[in-house]
Protein backbone atom coordinates (compact mmCIF):
# COMPACT_ATOMS: atom_id res chain seq x y z
CA UNK A 1 0.00 0.00 0.00
CA UNK A 2 1.79 3.14 -0.87
CA UNK A 3 2.28 5.74 2.09
CA UNK A 4 2.16 8.43 0.02
CA UNK A 5 -1.57 9.35 -0.19
CA UNK A 6 -3.58 11.76 1.88
CA UNK A 7 -6.50 10.55 2.56
CA UNK A 8 -9.33 12.22 4.44
CA UNK A 9 -11.61 9.85 6.43
CA UNK A 10 -14.95 10.18 7.52
CA UNK A 11 -17.12 9.10 10.40
CA UNK A 12 -20.52 10.18 10.45
CA UNK A 13 -22.63 9.41 13.31
CA UNK A 14 -25.84 10.32 14.74
CA UNK A 15 -24.05 12.37 17.52
CA UNK A 16 -20.79 12.91 16.32
CA UNK A 17 -19.12 13.75 12.77
CA UNK A 18 -15.46 13.15 12.59
CA UNK A 19 -12.98 14.09 9.86
CA UNK A 20 -9.24 12.79 10.02
CA UNK A 21 -6.53 13.09 7.72
CA UNK A 22 -4.68 9.96 7.04
CA UNK A 23 -0.81 9.86 6.00
CA UNK A 24 2.14 7.20 6.44
CA UNK A 25 -0.06 5.23 8.05
CA UNK A 26 -1.23 7.45 10.57
CA UNK A 27 -3.96 9.84 11.73
CA UNK A 28 -1.90 13.13 11.44
CA UNK A 29 -5.34 15.59 12.51
CA UNK A 30 -8.53 15.34 13.39
CA UNK A 31 -11.35 17.96 13.69
CA UNK A 32 -15.03 17.14 14.72
CA UNK A 33 -18.42 18.51 15.48
CA UNK A 34 -21.66 17.95 16.86
CA UNK A 35 -23.82 15.88 14.33
CA UNK A 36 -26.84 18.37 13.72
CA UNK A 37 -29.42 14.93 13.56
CA UNK A 38 -32.66 17.12 14.28
CA UNK A 39 -31.92 19.73 11.63
CA UNK A 40 -32.10 19.63 7.88
CA UNK A 41 -30.62 17.51 5.13
CA UNK A 42 -28.60 20.94 4.17
CA UNK A 43 -27.48 21.76 7.48
CA UNK A 44 -25.97 18.38 8.14
CA UNK A 45 -23.95 18.38 4.60
CA UNK A 46 -22.99 21.81 5.72
CA UNK A 47 -21.42 20.80 8.87
CA UNK A 48 -19.79 17.90 6.74
CA UNK A 49 -18.67 20.65 4.12
CA UNK A 50 -17.21 22.83 6.89
CA UNK A 51 -15.33 20.06 8.75
CA UNK A 52 -13.91 18.89 5.38
CA UNK A 53 -12.61 22.65 4.46
CA UNK A 54 -10.77 22.39 7.41
CA UNK A 55 -8.25 20.01 5.80
CA UNK A 56 -8.01 21.73 1.84
CA UNK A 57 -4.74 23.93 2.74
CA UNK A 58 -3.01 20.30 2.32
CA UNK A 59 -3.01 18.32 -0.98
CA UNK A 60 -5.81 15.32 -0.38
CA UNK A 61 -5.85 12.41 -3.12
CA UNK A 62 -9.22 11.15 -1.97
CA UNK A 63 -12.10 11.05 0.52
CA UNK A 64 -13.69 8.49 2.49
CA UNK A 65 -17.05 8.41 4.00
CA UNK A 66 -18.55 5.62 7.18
CA UNK A 67 -22.32 6.15 7.45
CA UNK A 68 -24.26 4.28 9.62
CA UNK A 69 -26.85 3.22 7.07
CA UNK A 70 -27.83 1.18 3.75
CA UNK A 71 -25.70 2.46 0.66
CA UNK A 72 -25.57 2.13 -2.87
CA UNK A 73 -21.76 2.30 -3.04
CA UNK A 74 -21.66 2.87 -6.89
CA UNK A 75 -23.44 6.15 -6.99
CA UNK A 76 -22.43 7.17 -3.34
CA UNK A 77 -26.66 7.11 -2.15
CA UNK A 78 -27.34 6.71 1.73
CA UNK A 79 -30.35 5.76 2.82
CA UNK A 80 -32.29 5.93 6.24
CA UNK A 81 -29.33 7.00 8.10
CA UNK A 82 -29.50 5.73 12.22
CA UNK A 83 -30.47 8.82 14.34
CA UNK A 84 -30.11 11.55 11.83
CA UNK A 85 -34.05 11.50 10.43
CA UNK A 86 -33.95 13.88 7.65
CA UNK A 87 -31.46 11.66 5.65
CA UNK A 88 -33.66 9.39 4.28
CA UNK A 89 -31.85 9.13 0.80
CA UNK A 90 -28.97 11.77 0.02
CA UNK A 91 -26.76 11.46 -3.15
CA UNK A 92 -23.45 11.79 -0.75
CA UNK A 93 -20.51 11.42 -3.38
CA UNK A 94 -22.10 13.64 -5.69
CA UNK A 95 -22.90 16.26 -3.56
CA UNK A 96 -19.03 16.30 -2.42
CA UNK A 97 -17.24 15.21 -5.74
CA UNK A 98 -19.01 18.72 -7.40
CA UNK A 99 -17.84 20.98 -3.80
CA UNK A 100 -14.24 19.43 -3.92
CA UNK A 101 -13.85 17.71 -7.40
CA UNK A 102 -12.21 14.73 -5.64
CA UNK A 103 -12.76 10.95 -5.43
CA UNK A 104 -15.48 10.09 -3.03
CA UNK A 105 -16.20 7.13 -1.65
CA UNK A 106 -19.15 6.05 0.81
CA UNK A 107 -20.32 2.59 2.50
CA UNK A 108 -21.50 1.60 5.45
CA UNK A 109 -19.74 1.93 8.37
CA UNK A 110 -19.39 -1.59 9.22
CA UNK A 111 -17.79 -2.45 6.39
CA UNK A 112 -15.50 0.39 7.46
CA UNK A 113 -14.34 -1.69 10.28
CA UNK A 114 -13.80 -4.44 8.39
CA UNK A 115 -11.73 -2.53 5.55
CA UNK A 116 -9.67 -0.60 8.18
CA UNK A 117 -8.40 -3.52 9.43
CA UNK A 118 -7.51 -5.46 6.15
CA UNK A 119 -5.24 -1.89 5.56
CA UNK A 120 -4.27 -0.64 9.25
CA UNK A 121 -5.26 -3.67 12.14
CA UNK A 122 -5.26 -6.94 12.44
CA UNK A 123 -6.72 -7.90 9.21
CA UNK A 124 -3.23 -7.32 7.34
CA UNK A 125 -2.14 -10.16 5.33
CA UNK A 126 -5.48 -12.04 5.28
CA UNK A 127 -7.47 -12.70 2.54
CA UNK A 128 -10.70 -13.61 3.81
CA UNK A 129 -11.79 -12.54 7.40
CA UNK A 130 -15.17 -11.14 9.14
CA UNK A 131 -15.32 -7.84 11.49
CA UNK A 132 -18.09 -7.59 14.12
CA UNK A 133 -18.53 -4.67 15.97
CA UNK A 134 -19.90 -5.26 19.29
CA UNK A 135 -21.59 -2.04 20.76
CA UNK A 136 -24.74 -0.64 20.60
CA UNK A 137 -26.02 -2.64 18.33
CA UNK A 138 -23.69 -5.93 15.95
CA UNK A 139 -22.51 -4.52 12.89
CA UNK A 140 -20.32 -6.75 10.43
CA UNK A 141 -18.54 -6.24 7.31
CA UNK A 142 -15.98 -8.87 4.72
CA UNK A 143 -13.04 -8.96 2.94
CA UNK A 144 -13.55 -11.72 0.32
CA UNK A 145 -10.15 -12.50 -2.12
CA UNK A 146 -8.72 -9.15 -0.49
CA UNK A 147 -11.49 -7.25 -1.29
CA UNK A 148 -14.27 -5.73 0.79
CA UNK A 149 -17.62 -7.69 -0.03
CA UNK A 150 -20.63 -5.00 0.27
CA UNK A 151 -23.25 -7.31 -1.76
CA UNK A 152 -25.70 -6.03 -4.19
CA UNK A 153 -27.55 -3.67 -1.97
CA UNK A 154 -24.92 -2.98 0.99
CA UNK A 155 -26.26 -5.69 3.14
CA UNK A 156 -24.31 -8.29 2.59
CA UNK A 157 -23.12 -9.44 6.34
CA UNK A 158 -25.60 -8.49 8.43
CA UNK A 159 -25.78 -11.36 11.14
CA UNK A 160 -27.53 -9.60 13.62
CA UNK A 161 -30.88 -9.31 11.79
CA UNK A 162 -31.28 -13.19 11.24
CA UNK A 163 -33.44 -14.77 14.11
CA UNK A 164 -32.29 -15.90 17.04
CA UNK A 165 -34.19 -17.30 20.56
CA UNK A 166 -36.79 -14.55 21.22
CA UNK A 167 -35.53 -11.67 19.05
CA UNK A 168 -32.31 -11.87 16.84
CA UNK A 169 -28.46 -11.87 17.03
CA UNK A 170 -28.25 -7.94 17.53
CA UNK A 171 -30.14 -8.08 20.61
CA UNK A 172 -28.15 -10.78 22.17
CA UNK A 173 -24.97 -9.95 21.22
CA UNK A 174 -24.55 -6.04 21.78
CA UNK A 175 -24.98 -3.62 24.32
CA UNK A 176 -28.61 -4.69 23.79
CA UNK A 177 -28.28 -7.73 25.53
CA UNK A 178 -27.16 -5.93 29.01
CA UNK A 179 -29.97 -2.83 28.44
CA UNK A 180 -33.10 -4.98 27.42
CA UNK A 181 -32.47 -7.72 29.95
CA UNK A 182 -30.68 -6.07 33.05
CA UNK A 183 -31.70 -2.39 32.33
CA UNK A 184 -27.98 -1.54 32.75
CA UNK A 185 -25.25 -0.40 30.03
CA UNK A 186 -22.33 -2.86 29.33
CA UNK A 187 -19.82 -0.76 30.71
CA UNK A 188 -21.23 -0.75 34.51
CA UNK A 189 -21.79 -4.79 34.21
CA UNK A 190 -18.27 -4.97 33.32
CA UNK A 191 -17.23 -2.77 35.98
CA UNK A 192 -18.95 -5.16 38.28
CA UNK A 193 -17.66 -8.40 37.26
CA UNK A 194 -14.25 -7.49 37.28
CA UNK A 195 -14.73 -6.70 40.63
CA UNK A 196 -15.93 -10.19 41.26
CA UNK A 197 -19.56 -9.36 41.28
CA UNK A 198 -20.89 -13.18 40.73
CA UNK A 199 -24.73 -11.71 38.92
CA UNK A 200 -22.40 -9.41 36.69
CA UNK A 201 -19.78 -12.28 35.97
CA UNK A 202 -22.83 -15.18 34.98
CA UNK A 203 -24.54 -12.44 32.73
CA UNK A 204 -21.26 -12.15 30.74
CA UNK A 205 -21.13 -15.99 30.63
CA UNK A 206 -24.55 -15.66 29.26
CA UNK A 207 -23.54 -12.86 26.50
CA UNK A 208 -20.28 -14.98 25.62
CA UNK A 209 -22.45 -18.16 25.06
CA UNK A 210 -24.53 -15.60 22.67
CA UNK A 211 -21.62 -14.52 21.10
CA UNK A 212 -19.96 -18.28 20.87
CA UNK A 213 -23.86 -19.37 18.89
CA UNK A 214 -23.89 -16.26 16.87
CA UNK A 215 -19.69 -17.03 15.48
CA UNK A 216 -20.86 -20.49 14.84
CA UNK A 217 -23.39 -19.17 12.39
CA UNK A 218 -20.83 -16.41 10.86
CA UNK A 219 -18.73 -19.58 10.05
CA UNK A 220 -21.06 -21.96 8.45
CA UNK A 221 -22.21 -18.95 6.19
CA UNK A 222 -18.70 -17.82 5.43
CA UNK A 223 -15.66 -20.07 6.63
CA UNK A 224 -13.27 -16.98 6.96
CA UNK A 225 -9.69 -17.43 8.22
CA UNK A 226 -10.32 -14.04 10.91
CA UNK A 227 -12.59 -12.77 13.07
CA UNK A 228 -11.84 -9.68 14.19
CA UNK A 229 -14.25 -8.38 17.05
CA UNK A 230 -14.44 -4.68 17.73
CA UNK A 231 -16.93 -2.21 19.77
CA UNK A 232 -17.34 -1.33 23.34
CA UNK A 233 -18.51 -4.02 24.43
CA UNK A 234 -15.25 -5.97 22.61
CA UNK A 235 -13.06 -4.21 25.63
CA UNK A 236 -14.64 -7.11 27.80
CA UNK A 237 -13.71 -9.54 25.83
CA UNK A 238 -11.62 -11.15 28.95
CA UNK A 239 -15.56 -11.61 30.78
CA UNK A 240 -16.92 -13.85 27.59
CA UNK A 241 -14.10 -14.95 26.13
CA UNK A 242 -14.29 -18.54 27.96
CA UNK A 243 -18.12 -19.03 27.42
CA UNK A 244 -17.81 -17.74 23.73
CA UNK A 245 -15.20 -20.43 23.30
CA UNK A 246 -17.07 -22.65 24.88
CA UNK A 247 -20.56 -22.12 22.63
CA UNK A 248 -18.25 -22.58 19.37
CA UNK A 249 -17.11 -26.19 20.38
CA UNK A 250 -20.00 -27.14 19.28
CA UNK A 251 -19.57 -26.17 15.70
CA UNK A 252 -19.59 -29.70 13.94
CA UNK A 253 -16.58 -28.99 11.58
CA UNK A 254 -13.10 -29.37 14.29
CA UNK A 255 -10.75 -28.59 11.91
CA UNK A 256 -12.38 -25.48 10.78
CA UNK A 257 -12.07 -24.49 14.47
CA UNK A 258 -7.91 -25.37 14.84
CA UNK A 259 -7.43 -23.38 11.68
CA UNK A 260 -10.08 -20.15 13.20
CA UNK A 261 -8.56 -17.21 14.49
CA UNK A 262 -10.05 -14.78 16.68
CA UNK A 263 -8.50 -11.10 17.56
CA UNK A 264 -9.46 -7.88 19.18
CA UNK A 265 -9.43 -4.81 16.99
CA UNK A 266 -6.63 -2.64 18.67
CA UNK A 267 -6.44 0.76 16.06
CA UNK A 268 -7.84 3.92 17.63
CA UNK A 269 -10.04 5.60 15.80
CA UNK A 270 -10.75 2.88 13.24
CA UNK A 271 -13.92 4.13 11.86
CA UNK A 272 -11.78 7.24 10.62
CA UNK A 273 -9.21 4.79 8.91
CA UNK A 274 -11.71 2.58 8.23
CA UNK A 275 -12.89 5.28 5.68
CA UNK A 276 -9.73 6.59 4.55
CA UNK A 277 -8.93 2.54 3.33
CA UNK A 278 -11.70 2.78 0.86
CA UNK A 279 -9.39 4.80 -0.83
CA UNK A 280 -7.10 1.65 -1.20
CA UNK A 281 -9.83 -0.82 -1.95
CA UNK A 282 -10.80 0.80 -4.91
CA UNK A 283 -7.64 0.24 -6.34
CA UNK A 284 -7.16 3.69 -6.94
CA UNK A 285 -2.68 3.10 -6.44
Amino acid sequence: MADNKNIIGIDIGGTNIRVGLVQNHRIVRIVSALTPANETQEIVLNTIVSLIEKFMDTPVDAIGIGVPSIVDVDKGIVYDVVNIPQWKEVHLKAYLENKFHLPIFVNNDANCFAAGEKYYGKGKGYGSFVGLILGTGLGAGMIINNRLYEGKNCGAGEIGNIPYLANNYEYYCSGQFFTGEYSMPASEVAQLALRGNSSALQIFNDFGTHVGNMLQAVLYAYDPELIILGGSVSKSFSLFKFSMYKALDKFIYSKTLSNLKIEISEIENVAIFGAASLFYNNKLL
